[in-house]
């Protein structure tokens, strides 16, 4: 980089080398630190080494400073996008997300629904899907459930772009759950009414189940809604969409449905419907799951 009477310019591409070379001598010492400081110097010497930005963010990543390490790594992944290289930055942005996830998942699924757009816009639909997948999921993970039902809408209709229709109804599924995580069964009914138009959906088992528990919901009865959320079908699904199945709670605290027995007992007298209360209170006497 110095100058003198017969070099009047800096050679930066040889300088770039050279820190780039000290960067790995840093790592390999495990000198993360020196190591980093390298990996920036090296950047400097030559702007449009995005790797270099990468790199250091990946030292940083050695050293626990995660959020100054994603930082870097952001930066490379512009650089790559204004060089062309949309693929090499969507990648980039994954892998900072992995970094932060459990750090900051609100940061992770920034990072991830951008990789999902420059998928999207190279037509790379199924990593782009991967991606938004990933988003969904830290959505329900951090009860941010008005975000999560539109990344899933996102989602369900790149999968039917794709004609993935089997995919379509399971993310119908987890669509339902979040809408009546918030308490929100019109947008739940309308949903599974949309999904009518999607190929195959209309009988079969996803949907039959569906409304089942949609009719469990509306009725109140905390017995068929709970019977169809412990079903496989339901059981089974990502562990994110299984745990808003476990956890549904219908309206009116889940009571259960009035027996039909009701009549009977008024007709046989408050003696009768008595014992009937003490048998009830017997089966309940060791408390409610």
């Amino acid at each position: 980089l110095k100058t003198g009477f017969l070099k009047w310019k800096p050679d930066y591409d040889s300088a770039a080398t050279e820190y780039g070379k000290a960067a790995v001598a840093f790592k390999n010492a495990k000198q993360f630190d020196q190591a980093r400081e390298a990996c920036l110097r090296e950047a400097e010497a030559h702007e449009n080494n995005k790797a270099a930005y990468e790199q250091a963010g990946m030292m940083l990543k050695e050293m626990q400073r995660l959020p100054e390490a994603v930082q870097l790594i952001e930066k490379a992944s512009m650089m790559y996008l204004e060089n062309g290289t949309p693929d090499t930055a969507a990648i980039a942005l994954e892998r900072a997300g992995k970094l932060i996830e459990n750090v900051s998942p609100e940061k992770a699924v920034q990072l991830y629904q951008q990789a999902a757009s420059v998928f999207e816009n190279e037509e790379r639909l199924r990593q782009a899907l991967e991606m938004l997948g990933k988003a969904s999921r830290l959505l329900v993970r951090g009860r941010r459930l008005d975000e999560a039902a539109l990344s899933l809408q996102k989602e369900k209709s790149i999968y039917k772009e794709i004609e993935n229709y089997p995919t379509c109804y399971k993310k119908t599924i987890a669509q339902v759950l979040v809408h009546l995580h918030r308490n929100d069964y019109v947008a739940a009914e309308r949903c599974v009414r949309e999904s009518y138009s999607i190929p195959g959906f209309n009988g079969s088992e996803d949907c039959a189940a569906l409304e089942q528990l949609l009719e469990g919901y509306d009725q109140q009865d905390q017995d068929q809604v709970s019977e169809v959320c412990n079903s496989p079908l339901f059981k089974y699904m990502d562990n994110d969409y299984a745990k808003l199945g476990l956890t549904l709670v219908v309206p009116g605290g889940g009571m259960k449905k009035k027996s039909p027995n009701t009549a009977q007992d008024k007709a046989r007298g408050p003696a009768a419907v008595g014992s009937h209360a003490d048998e009830e209170e017997d089966e309940y006497s060791g408390g409610l799951c």
